[in-house]
Parts: structure tokens; C-alpha cells; sequence
């Protein structure tokens, strides 16, 4: 939960005896309710700087992202738009589509073929160019004829996806939303508490009709229902990251498992432009194969025989005969001795994901791999991709998402409105609630921040930063004691 939340007198609220300072504890030296309460609200506070504006980013791509199959047909209906012919009942196969690119770009690669998701959009084809660019070429399936192309890296949904990933920054990005992310687990648990301990302050203060009551009861509120999205969201994103997420994929791989599916598409060809709908959708991650953990299926050239007739078209066929689903996305193969791999459509429901290669000679299937062959924190990890990306309970989870990203977004403007509102008048001071986190007198509080801080390595380096900045700098030096009013 983002806030930058109410005036003192919230923090008072939260006990029957307002304590006479900031850290109050009790004759026998334990914190009372209040000074725990202004001290969660000021972490609360300070944390919100790095948090609030991350997550607004990350909400509003994620919206975008939620939306894609909307908004890049309509943004784009003159390339990925191919409305079916009254009368015509089946559309050009795959080979004859692949032909036409092909030709149209004798110098590129075609590595990736992906149907549409309804009848009335065009096939994409992913093509290498000579340069090295990867443009989606789309075809129209009905009239036989190529549409255009696009860069999905300049879409809209390109865009979302890229800056979600790491605000286009590179591993600077990444680090950054990684350490947002860990504060978001501190801002949420935080804000529950505050959530608890100040509801009769809320309500007296409601009750007054006092100025801003009412939109922080609206922001608290609303919080308390998205902290859960929120934690979900966090706990599922993490294995995305690149520290957090590549560390524990190194102990995973360490340990004969790993977080990711083992199967990369054999000796295919899938180019940079893996569809959304594929397992563990946001990232390409080559895993070793030296690991021996399956054997690399591949194509028999001379085992075929001159009869040998197998296409794009085989692939597909053999496919739907394993069980695949369309739409289908079709890896083509790379060498003579690639394979094609078809990927059944499991947007809705990652328990069906599975992958089908089959031999490019005789059409023959060389190998399968799917969700039973994962290992367990594959397994684990796909269930929570498909709910962190809206997918895996169909319109309940895309609506739930569609209403988190939202609330999200609520939040991260109602917390810097409420400052707004209360910013103190003098000059010089940021008005944060004035407390201190009591960690030496509360057992179980230093306890969390020490297990956070070992399970969430980044959270931990910043944490020992900000709190050695807090005593040998903030502390010290008056002026910025008063501008970011620290209390003993």
C-alpha cells in the first residue's frame, strides 16, 4: 500500500495517552502502541519515495500490457487486421503464408510463426533482417497477401513491456524496481499496520468531517484490499529480476532443479519474439543444456527418405494430433538438423503448457516436453506468472489484475495528495511523521528486517544504508536533521 499518509493527530489516535515524544516506550522501557505507530509511519513514509513512483510506472504498463490483444489490433488494423471473406471457409496454410515471406525477404530468417488469436487477425511471422533487426511480418491468411510489418519493440505494448521489465535502463533499471519491489513488501505491511492501529482515529475524524478525512478513510481503504494483490504481485514478479531472481535460479541449478522450464526449443530457430502466450512469457532465458537434464531432440536428414514431404504445415497437423491447441506458435528449424517446435496455446490455464518437436524430414515427433515435466519450482513459478499477467483464471484473473494495477495507481496519488494537503507551512521540512523505529526494544521487529533482509538481499544493503546514513549523517548534520525532522 503507497502512502505518504495522515497529520499527527492520526498517530496520536492510535492510543487512549498520547505519548510526550516521538519514540515513546513504557515505564518498563517497551514501545507503547503510538510510538510504534508514528515509527511505521514514518518508514512508511520515507519508503513511498522510492515505491510511489515505480509502481505508477508499473501499474500503467502492466495496464497496457493486460490490454495488448485490444489495443495493438486497433492501433494497428491495417497490418494485423485480416478480415475473413464472406463464403471462404478455410484460409491459406502456413507453408504457402511462409513462401510469401520468405520471398518478400530473401535476405532475412524467418524464425518464428504465430497464428492469430481470432480469425479476423493476420498470422505474424518473425523475421531476422540482414542488420539484425527482428520485425514481425503479417500476412493475411485469407487473400494469401503480406500486410506489412512492425517492430514490436516500438509498439505501445513493446514499449509497456520493456519499460515493466527495467524502465529501459539496463541493469540500473532492473536493480531499481528490484529494490522498489522489496520496499513495496515494506510499505504494504507497514500500511496494514497503520491500517489497524489508526481506524478510530479515522473514524473520529470522519465523524468531525475534519478536511481530508474522508479521502484518507478512501486511500486506506482501498489499500487494505490491494496490499494482498500487492504482496501477490511482488512474490510472483520476483523471479524476473535479475539479481534476486538469477541468484536463486544459480542455487535452483545448483540443487539439479531450476525456476524456469528446462526445454528451450531444442535446435529451433525462435528468434528474439517469443508470444505472450508461451511459458514464463516475459523472458527469453537460455538455460544449459549441458545440465543433461533432456536430451536436445533434433531432425534425421538421413533418415527420412526421399519421401519425405514434412513442412510447416506437418508440424501443425502432428501437433493437433498430440493434443495441442490453437492458437499455435510454431518455432521453424535452424540447420539441417532443427526441429519444429509447436507450442499449444495455454494462455488461460499454465498447467497446459507443452511443447512438441517435431522432425523436419519425416514428421515424425522427435521429443514433447511440458508442465508435468517441469520441476516443481517450474511448476511453481508458471502458476504464478499466469496470475501475475491476468491469465491463469481466465476474465477473473484479467478483471482482478485490470482492478489491482488501478487500485495501485489510486494509491500512488492519493498518498502524495494527502501530503500535499498537511505539508507543514515553515520551509526547510518534508513533514514526515516524526518517530523512530524502536528495533533494539522489539524483538520480533528486528527479527523481520533481519529475515527480509537475508531473503531479499537488496532490501538489506539498502536497508543498512539508509539506517548508517540516518545516524552518522541525518543525525549530525542539523540542517538536514530538520529538513527530514529525525528525532532522537
Amino acid at each position: 500500500m503507497s502512502t505518504l499518509t495522515d497529520d499527527a493527530a492520526a498517530g496520536r489516535g492510535a492510543s487512549e495517552t498520547p505519548p510526550t515524544r516521538a519514540g515513546a516506550t513504557n515505564t518498563r522501557g517497551r514501545p507503547t502502541p503510538a510510538g510504534l505507530f508514528r515509527a511505521f509511519w514514518r518508514w512508511h513514509f520515507y519508503a513511498s519515495f522510492v515505491v510511489v513512483p515505480v509502481f505508477a510506472v508499473l501499474a500503467v504498463t502492466g495496464l497496457i500490457y493486460l490490454f495488448r490483444f485490444q489495443l495493438e489490433p486497433m492501433l494497428h488494423a491495417d497490418v494485423m487486421r485480416a478480415e475473413q471473406p464472406v463464403g471462404q471457409e478455410l484460409p491459406y496454410v502456413l507453408s504457402d503464408q511462409l513462401t510469401l515471406v520468405e520471398d518478400a525477404y530473401p535476405d532475412g530468417e524467418v524464425g518464428l510463426v504465430r497464428e492469430g488469436r481470432d480469425p479476423d487477425l493476420a498470422t505474424a511471422f518473425s523475421v531476422t533482417k540482414q542488420d539484425g533487426r527482428v520485425v514481425d511480418v503479417f500476412v493475411d491468411p485469407w487473400r494469401g497477401r503480406i500486410l506489412g510489418e512492425l517492430d514490436p519493440d516500438t509498439t505501445l505494448s513493446g514499449y509497456a513491456v520493456r519499460i515493466h521489465a527495467d524502465l529501459m535502463g539496463g541493469v540500473l533499471g532492473d536493480r531499481l524496481i528490484e529494490v522498489a519491489v522489496c520496499w513495496a513488501i515494506v510499505m504494504t505491511l507497514t500500511g496494514y499496520y497503520l491500517f489497524l492501529a489508526g481506524r478510530r482515529a479515522r473514524l473520529r475524524r470522519r465523524a468531525k468531517k475534519a478536511p481530508g478525512s474522508g479521502l484518507r478513510s478512501r486511500h486506506a481503504l482501498v489499500g487494505s484490499v490491494a496490499g494482498v494483490g500487492l504482496l501477490l504481485m511482488v512474490v510472483t514478479g520476483l523471479p524476473w529480476t535479475g539479481f534476486w531472481g538469477a541468484k536463486v535460479q544459480e542455487l535452483a541449478t545448483a540443487q539439479g532443479s531450476s525456476l524456469w522450464s528446462l526445454d528451450h526449443g531444442a535446435e529451433s530457430e525462435p528468434g528474439s519474439r517469443l508470444d505472450e502466450s508461451l511459458p514464463h512469457s516475459h523472458a527469453v532465458r537460455e538455460l544449459p543444456w549441458a545440465q543433461g537434464a533432456t536430451e536436445v531432440p533434433s531432425s534425421d536428414p538421413d533418415g527420412a527418405g526421399p519421401a519425405s514431404v514434412a513442412n510447416v504445415d506437418t508440424a501443425v497437423v502432428v501437433a493437433e494430433r498430440e493434443g495441442l491447441a490453437h492458437p499455435m506458435t510454431i518455432a521453424l528449424p535452424g540447420g539441417d538438423e532443427g526441429v519444429f517446435s509447436v507450442i499449444g496455446d495455454a494462455f488461460h490455464d499454465p498447467s497446459r503448457e507443452r511443447t512438441v518437436h517435431v522432425d523436419r524430414y519425416s514428421g515424425e515427433v522427435r521429443s514433447q516436453y511440458g508442465f508435468e515435466d517441469y520441476p516443481l519450482a517450474a511448476k511453481a513459478v508458471a502458476q504464478g506468472i499466469g496470475l501475475h499477467e491476468g491469465r491463469s483464471l481466465g476474465p477473473v484473473s484479467f478483471w482482478a489484475a485490470t482492478l489491482f494495477c488501478v487500485a495501485v495507481l489510486f494509491l500512488c496519488v492519493t498518498g502524495p495528495l494527502m501530503w500535499w494537503r498537511r505539508r507543514p507551512s515553515r520551509s526547510g521540512s518534508v513533514g514526515a511523521p516524526r518517530g523512530r523505529m524502536p528495533v533494539r526494544a522489539t524483538w520480533w521487529l528486528a527479527a523481520a528486517l533481519v529475515v527480509l533482509g537475508v531473503v531479499l538481499p537488496l532490501f538489506g544493503l539498502t536497508l543498512v544504508l539508509v539506517l548508517l546514513l540516518d545516524r552518522f549523517v541525518l543525525r549530525r548534520v542539523p540542517r538536514l536533521r530538520a529538513v527530514f525532522d529525525t528525532v532522537d
